[in-house]
């Protein structure tokens, strides 16, 4: 295979939270694609606003951020009804054990490791996206 093409291919709204600007603006460039389009926040709770507000497909969050850091983030969302079952892919330079098991208790969908491999990450956010897409209308068939 050889030559660039696109991994994110379906329609998606992803929101990228990381109070690193530089890694916003790469998630921009790396993560968009003519289907799928990137909100940013600075932090937890411009996220929590911008959730408020837009719905999105998949939330890539970092936990340390000043403020409102992730786990909160992570930990309002699955108390809102309406964010609770929406996929979360934590995205940190912390790889402890309480971090990763803290973040998988309070619901993360994922985990990946900074610094972040960009072609990687598109691959596993697709997984995240359709396995999440085959839940929801599974969920859908089970309630008619």
């Amino acid at each position: 295979m050889s030559g660039f093409f696109y991994v994110l291919e379906d329609e998606a709204r992803l929101l990228f939270v990381d109070d690193d600007p530089i890694l916003r603006e790469f998630a921009q460039v790396n993560l968009e694609s003519p289907a799928t389009h990137v909100d940013v926040a600075a932090g937890g709770e411009e996220a929590l606003q911008r959730m408020a507000s837009q719905r999105y497909d998949l939330i890539l969050l970092d936990l340390e951020m000043p403020g409102v850091d992730g786990f909160t983030v992570l930990e309002r969302m699955r108390a809102d009804p309406a964010l609770r079952e929406a996929p979360v892919i934590v995205q940190t330079g912390r790889e402890d054990v309480e971090a990763i098991d803290r973040c998988f208790h309070l619901g993360a969908t994922s985990f990946v490791m900074k610094p972040l491999n960009w072609r990687l990450l598109t691959y596993q956010i697709r997984y995240v996206l359709r396995a999440e897409r085959r839940a929801t209308a599974e969920r859908a068939a089970e309630a008619a």
